[in-house]
């Protein structure tokens, strides 16, 4: 649904005015912010530009293009920063002159942070900032912030711009089972709702099942029973391997202390 996200920004207005203010909140909480972008996917398909500011304008093409933080950050699932955008040895591709026919603005770009995350099973996407100094801690905190409302948006978003209100209401009630199971590890492992996403995640890709199949499951497996779901949705039944992949799952966080 990726596309539905893009049209949607494209023509719901109050939606482009909200990722616009979210990205302008970070460069302002940022010194030295030169511009943020925002890029989403989802199922492998190619990053897209959902939103900009600043010189992200005009960066985050150039990164989709020819390489640079945003898509090693998709790639990897993992933070990137660099103190040197232009010049580093992991996108060279990426110069001043692919992106700039000159300025003052390009004088001043250094340094550069993504942080990528997920808003559902299949929907990925990328923060990132564009600095004239060297990113540091700081930085990436600033993104991690973000982050959560970020994911948040982009729910609303496309349930909102989903179209059938049956599918509205199936997008939901998987993001609910969902939370249910990023909670449980949360309680578990103590560890930040970030790692719970990208645990689940790893799980369901490992044993080849389904996020909301797998979240539904280790639900119940910790309730010892079927879980009630809301009328009127899909029901969300996990088969035996998800119930697998769920019991190995406890089994391992619940075996090794944090």
């Amino acid at each position: 649904m990726t596309e539905t996200l893009m049209n949607a920004a494209d023509r719901w207005r109050p939606l482009a005015e909200l990722l616009q203010a979210l990205l302008e909140r970070i460069a302002g909480e940022l010194p030295g912010s030169l511009g943020a972008g925002l890029t989403v996917t989802r199922a492998g398909r190619p990053l897209r530009v959902l939103a900009t500011a600043g010189v992200g304008a005009k960066l985050l093409p150039a990164q989709l293009a020819h390489g640079g933080p945003v898509p090693v950050a998709e790639a990897t699932g993992e933070p990137v920063t660099t103190d040197r955008l232009f010049g580093d040895e992991r996108w060279p591709e990426l110069t001043r002159e692919t992106v700039f026919d000159g300025g003052p603005e390009v004088e001043a770009i250094r340094g550069a942070a993504a942080l990528p995350g997920f808003w559902d099973e299949d929907g990925a996407f990328v923060l990132s900032v564009t600095l004239d100094r060297v990113p540091d801690t700081g930085t990436l905190a600033v993104l991690g912030r973000y982050a959560k409302l970020t994911e948040m948006t982009l729910v609303v978003a496309e349930t909102a711009t989903a179209g059938d209100p049956a599918q509205m209401l199936d997008l939901l009630a998987s993001r609910a089972a969902i939370e249910q199971a990023k909670g449980a590890l949360v309680a578990v492992r103590r560890c930040p709702p970030e790692e719970a996403w990208q645990t689940l995640r790893r799980a369901s890709q490992e044993f080849n099942v389904k996020v909301r199949e797998l979240a539904v499951a280790l639900v119940e497996h910790l309730g010892g029973r079927a879980e009630a779901q809301p009328e009127g949705t899909t029901q969300i039944r996990p088969e035996a391997p998800a119930r697998h992949a769920a019991e190995r799952l406890w089994s391992a966080f619940t075996s090794v202390s944090p």
